[in-house]
């Protein structure tokens, strides 16, 4: 097993004691979209001997096949189950159309989700399991019993939230306090350079009260702050993928581009990509437990974790500059 590297931090989940790796590893999109298992494993392995102890995965990625890649280089891989951090989502469900197992967060769905994707994973427990959205479909207590007794049964460790409003978390933690249960202990939200409300202002008091982590999702807003798309579409880039043309449109604001191209000097400056710039502003944030990042090859991926040399550069000043750049 390599040796982290020194140079990673780490940090408590939310206000828990389990500590993850200030840059995370995750599967969105590229696993079985853009990679299988053996160039997974190499991503992942690039991650890890970078330092990085938190990787992130979903039931829904590829219709369960990307927990199954993760699963299966994670055996390749033979590192010590203690030393690495393990997470999935559940929300939009597998099924088809089945009306108990698709968007909901009743217990029936949870209980078996969650033993389908330890059996993809071909673990017998996950670290975290996210609530992937939010369900006002089902009472709110029945989704916080049944994540309290999934970590109960030792199934999963920690549980959390995905893209839920602050007051549906005080929600879940008001039940969970009021009953005795698990609590959740940190949200997934997309934060980026571009899109700041719901970390900077709804989450504000949440965090400042109860200590609620976040591991943030889209740290280069799908890829638009590496500065690739001045010139247009690149070929191998997600924007190019089948199925993600929704992108293109986003991609192509030519008012995006020319606000992210003012970033370009201060990268510049300090001696570090666009992307690292970006990665390393969103570690900042007193919220952020761990940065989700992502790659379709290995060589992406040790370029993205030198964000950390970059983080102690971003001092007050530079904070500042950055924000007066994109205003």
């Amino acid at each position: 097993m390599a040796i982290p590297n020194e140079s990673m931090e780490y940090r408590r989940l939310g206000n828990s004691g389990v500590k993850v790796s200030a840059l995370g590893f995750g599967s969105w999109v590229s696993f079985d979209t853009q990679m299988g298992t053996d160039m997974a494993l190499e991503c992942m392995q690039a991650a890890h001997d970078a330092g990085v102890n938190f990787f992130d995965n979903a039931e829904a990625y590829a219709g369960g096949k990307s927990e199954q890649i993760m699963g299966e280089a994670l055996r390749q891989l033979d590192w010590p189950r203690w030393s690495y951090v393990v997470t999935t989502k559940l929300y939009w469900g597998i099924h088809g159309q089945d009306p108990n197992m698709r968007n909901t967060l009743n217990r029936k769905y949870l209980m078996q989700a969650i033993d389908g994707s330890l059996e993809r994973f071909g673990l017998d427990f996950v670290d975290v399991v996210y609530c992937h959205r939010a369900d006002p479909n089902t009472p709110m207590e029945e989704t916080v019993w049944a994540m309290s007794d999934m970590v109960a049964q030792g199934k999963a460790l920690y549980w959390g939230t995905s893209e839920w409003s602050a007051d549906e978390i005080r929600h879940a933690i008001d039940i969970a306090e009021r009953h005795h249960l698990h609590k959740p202990v940190t949200e997934q939200s997309q934060y980026n350079l571009l899109e700041r409300d719901k970390v900077e202002v709804e989450y504000a008091r949440l965090h400042a009260d109860t200590g609620y982590g976040n591991t943030i999702w889209s740290p280069l807003a799908s890829g638009l702050l590496t500065g690739k798309y001045r010139d247009g579409i690149p070929e191998d880039s997600r924007a190019a993928l089948s199925g993600y043309e929704w992108l293109n449109e986003r991609m192509s604001d030519q008012d995006a581009v020319a606000q992210i191209e003012r970033l370009r000097p201060i990268a510049e400056r300090l001696d570090c990509s666009m992307a690292q710039l970006a990665i390393a502003w969103c570690t900042k944030h007193p919220m952020v437990s761990s940065v989700i990042t992502g790659a379709s090859r290995a060589s992406q991926v040790v370029e993205n974790m030198k964000a950390v040399e970059v983080m102690p550069k971003l001092t007050d000043d530079v904070m500042a500059e950055i924000d007066d750049a994109l205003s």
